[in-house]
């Protein structure tokens, strides 16, 4: 009992110095795995870089301190399936990690593999965005994203003002994810790509038909994404078929620059890759990377490398160094390494496939963590990894291949955009020191040095869609004819003049959009285009809000807007139109003024002249007559006092003024028709709640409901012109309408057709009509080009004359709310002139009537003074009395009566 008590205590302290033993030890040796394609541009490099940094690494006593890296290879052969194989071979090694690799597509494939064994894998070349998902926590990459390489690439289309681009990418992952991207970019900038796929293992015919297809496209800006191994046979294919020329512009991603730095010989492609321009992973300058290079170069003298070095070799190599790190600190702080099986594998020992011998990494997500938490400096600069597990990188070279060669034309970085300087590293964020946004001058296919347009609209084998309205009413404008299937009108002609001012050929088709029984819907027609069903649309389009939404139009070629018409009402058979010329005030005015100045002139003319003495009656009617005479000019009688004729000298030039004014606008109400609605303008019409007639097919029923919140109920649809007039004669009792509402150049031609109606008001909405084109469409601009060409030449008015002013162009019939008459307001200069001058006349005849009064009085008292004891009222009346007496005298009386006074001795005698 005593010693069975005591060998379990025994047992465990065995168990406990053995353990501890175990953990203490360290390993020797390392394993690590490594699976690329050996004979692949970049598997050749990579092979010699990731031997030359474990050399480096085995030699160096500062890590792992004497213990020592081993690599198991394995050669994927470009192959998934291979790639996969070769995995689990290497995995049997019990490494503690993988590197590669290179192919997106094996990466997939093998990062699950990585996941059930918690092996970190960290891949120096698989570029796939899709790669940094979630689903694959243990994968990590040691080079550039696609997602930060189609960043740049939609940055260099949008700097070249390029919005159409074709891209031709390898069907897998790489290729798929890596455009999907692009597409992704691009739609931020405003610009789409047309996808062409290629088979992995693309022939020479397969590449030359699907270039072929892509010329009906109408893009000639081609994105190359593929692999570097069969990239450069595309070139080949385009170059045979007449498409590395001038037009034409092709940029590629980093496989070309990859495909060129590792090739001895780099004279041969130029030929046929001259003009494109390519991204090249950037690295910034260091002694590191100097000597890494001086010692490339050496071994490639002594026959050692039969390649030249590209940047995955010195991604490669830095990828070995950061698993070297973060080994050495994982040891550091965890000892030794231990694996254990698999249960799951384990349970798989019958299969042939001896999955069993596979077991799972105890250390793999303390591993992983430090791999994630990398800092060091390398060869490639600056390794660190962001929270995606991708690395930071330092941007891209724009390069760009001429007859001389490769040559960098500026610097990309996700910070400052385009530099022709290199970004410099500035607390870990990348900025450019020089100007932002700018490249240097590049060479163009064909050694063109002007920026290729980058798209061709259209071609004989794929004319221009142009849709165009064919309308059952307003034809004049566009329509299609039934007969000879001719479309003609005028914005035609304004099309085809355009046409002449832009600089290239633009084959086109027109085809009819509706069936010419009733006008189409605009807004349906500018969708279709949105849509692709047509490339432009032609015609009378109103651009409105919701038409620049989904499509972009021209410059407007005719101006226009929202006019009211209403009938009209012919005043010539009025009997008292001769009043209407002056407003009441100015009549009862100039009446006054009749009256006024003929009693002035009675009264300055009754003392000398006789045409104005008489009995009282005959003088009255002599006072009234007098000034209307003047009218006629038949006065019988003149005037012969200075006063009388000064006043007269101004009434008759105001008379002269009047009289014109009043025979212009009696002529002009006599010939121009007036409007018989109680309807002035849009406010009165929305007010009025009478039915309100448009065209049909037009924005303006949307206009009128939404914007000025007219109940559709009121809204009466019209289709052409006969409508327009029955509707308007019959007036909203008749069921007719008050008034239509429609736009100004439909409203000018029916007016030259219907004369008894007219616009009233003015225009109350300000647009224009222009041609629609897809979004991003380059003709757009080109053609707003032409368009203000053609107006500045003179074109487009004789275009419009030549359409609407074969009898004369329309006159606008415009109603303004205020009658056409004289008021008093334009002639009150004139009258108070007059009235200055006639009381001024009075005031002096007054004056010198008085002084001949007092002296009158004087001599009279001097012949017989008057009583004194006379009352003072009495002789106040007396006065006044006496006063009217000597103004009603004759003056030659009063001048002799004062000679008589003067000499009194002649009066005895």
């Amino acid at each position: 009992m005593g010693h069975g008590f005591l060998i379990p205590p025994f047992f465990i302290l065995i168990w406990v110095v053995l353990n501890g033993f175990v953990n203490c030890q360290q390993p020797m040796v390392v394993n690590i795995g490594a699976i690329f394609a050996y004979n692949s541009v970049i598997g050749r490099v990579a092979k010699i870089a990731i031997k030359a940094a474990a050399d480096d690494i085995n030699a160096n006593q500062n890590i792992l301190r004497g213990i020592k890296l081993k690599f198991i290879l394995a050669d994927s052969e470009c192959s998934v399936f291979l790639g996969s194989i070769g995995a689990f071979h290497v995995l049997e090694g019990d490494v503690v990690a993988l590197i590669g690799p290179q192919s997106s597509s094996i990466a997939h494939m093998i990062s699950f593999i990585a996941n059930g064994l918690q092996v970190p894998l960290i891949s120096f070349a698989a570029t796939d965005p899709t790669l940094s998902a979630l689903q694959f926590p243990f994968f990590l990459r040691s080079t550039q994203s696609d997602s930060c390489q189609m960043a740049a690439m939609a940055d260099l289309i949008n700097f070249y003002g390029w919005h159409e681009v074709v891209s031709i990418f390898v069907d897998d992952d790489y290729g798929r994810s890596g455009i999907s991207s692009l597409e992704d970019e691009l739609a931020k900038r405003m610009a789409k790509t047309y996808k062409i796929p290629l088979p992995v293992r693309a022939n020479r015919s397969d590449i030359a038909s699907l270039l072929e297809k892509s010329k009906s496209i109408g893009a000639r800006v081609y994105v190359v994404h593929v692999a570097p191994d069969s990239g450069l046979t595309i070139f080949s294919v385009a170059h045979q078929l007449q498409m590395m020329t001038s037009g034409y512009a092709w940029l590629a991603t980093d496989w070309l620059s990859t495909t060129l730095d590792s090739s001895v010989s780099r004279n041969t492609p130029v030929t046929i890759l001259q003009g494109v321009i390519g991204l090249r992973q950037y690295m910034p300058p260091s002694n590191q990377k100097k000597a890494f290079r001086s010692r490339w170069k050496e071994l490639r003298q002594k026959g050692l490398v039969t390649v030249e070095l590209n940047n995955y070799g010195l991604y490669a190599y830095d990828t070995v160094w950061a698993v070297a790190h973060s080994i050495d600190e994982y040891l550091k702080n965890h000892g030794n390494i231990t694996f254990s099986y698999n249960e799951n594998l384990q349970n798989m020992n019958h299969s042939s496939l001896q999955l069993g011998k596979l077991k799972t990494f105890d250390g793999g997500n303390l591993l992983l963590d430090i791999l994630q938490k990398t800092d060091f400096t390398g060869v490639t600069g600056r390794v660190e990894f962001d929270s995606e597990r991708n690395l930071i990188g330092s941007g891209y070279e724009v390069i760009n291949v001429d007859s001389k060669g490769i040559q960098r034309i500026g610097y990309w970085s996700n910070y400052s955009g385009f530099s022709i300087a290199p970004p410099v590293n500035l607390n870990g964020t990348y900025r450019s020191d020089w100007t932002i946004g700018e490249l240097k001058n590049a060479s163009w296919p064909g050694g063109k040095k002007d920026r290729p347009r980058g798209w061709v609209i259209a071609t004989n084998e794929k004319p221009l869609r142009i849709g165009i309205p064919n309308r059952a009413s307003f034809v004049e404008f566009v329509t299609e004819v039934h007969k000879s299937h001719k479309i003609q009108g005028y914005c035609i002609d304004v099309f085809k003049a355009a046409l002449k001012f832009i600089p290239y050929n633009i084959p086109h088709r027109f085809e009819a959009f509706g069936d010419g029984h009733s006008n189409p819907s605009f807004d349906e027609l500018v969708r279709m285009v949105a849509e692709d069903v047509f490339d432009a649309a032609v015609g009378d389009i109103t651009i409105v809000t919701n038409r620049t939404r989904i499509a972009d139009f021209t410059q407007p070629y005719a101006a226009n807007g929202l006019v009211i018409v209403i009938p009209l009402k012919d005043t010539k058979s009025s009997a008292w139109v001769f009043l209407k010329p002056f407003t009441v005030e100015m009549w009862c005015v100039t009446a006054g003024f009749f009256i006024v100045v003929g009693v002035v002139i009675w009264i300055l003319e009754h003392r000398i002249n006789d045409d104005f003495r008489g009995p009282p009656k005959q003088q009255v009617i002599t006072m009234l007559l007098f000034s209307f005479s003047t009218l006629f000019k038949t006065n019988q009688e003149s005037t012969v006092s200075s006063l009388g004729k000064f006043v007269m000298m101004v009434w008759l030039f105001l008379l002269m003024v009047i009289t014109s004014s009043y025979t212009a606008s009696l002529t002009s109400i006599l010939t121009v028709e007036q409007l018989s609605s109680p309807i002035t303008g849009i406010d009165t019409l929305i007010a009025s709640n009478q039915p309100i007639g448009y065209q049909e097919g037009s924005f303006v029923k949307s206009y009128l409901t939404n914007s000025l919140n007219i109940h559709p109920s009121r809204l009466l649809s019209l289709a052409n012109p006969e409508e327009y007039a029955k509707s308007l004669q019959q007036g909203p009792k008749n069921g007719g309408v008050a008034a239509i509402v429609d736009e100004l150049p439909y409203i000018e031609l029916f007016l030259s057709k219907y004369t008894e109606f007219g616009m009233v008001g003015q225009m109350f909405t300000r647009s224009g009509w222009g041609f629609a084109f897809k979004r991003g469409s380059p003709l757009a601009v080109d053609m707003s080009t032409a368009i203000l060409k053609l107006v500045e030449t003179g074109e487009l008015e004789k275009i419009h004359k030549e359409w609407f002013c074969k009898l004369g162009c329309v006159a606008e019939r415009t109603h303004h709310s205020d009658p056409n008459q004289l008021h008093l307001s334009s002639f009150w200069g004139l009258f108070l002139l007059c009235a200055i001058v006639t009381l001024l006349s009075l005031l002096v005849f007054f004056l010198r009537t008085v002084r001949q009064f007092i002296r009158y009085k004087k001599a009279q008292r001097n012949l017989s003074p008057s009583p004194s004891s006379e009352a003072s009222n009495t002789r106040c009346s007396h006065v006044v009395y006496t006063f009217f007496d000597f103004i009603d005298e004759k003056e030659e009386a009063i001048k002799r009566m004062f000679k008589q006074c003067d000499h009194p001795e002649q009066q005895v005698n």
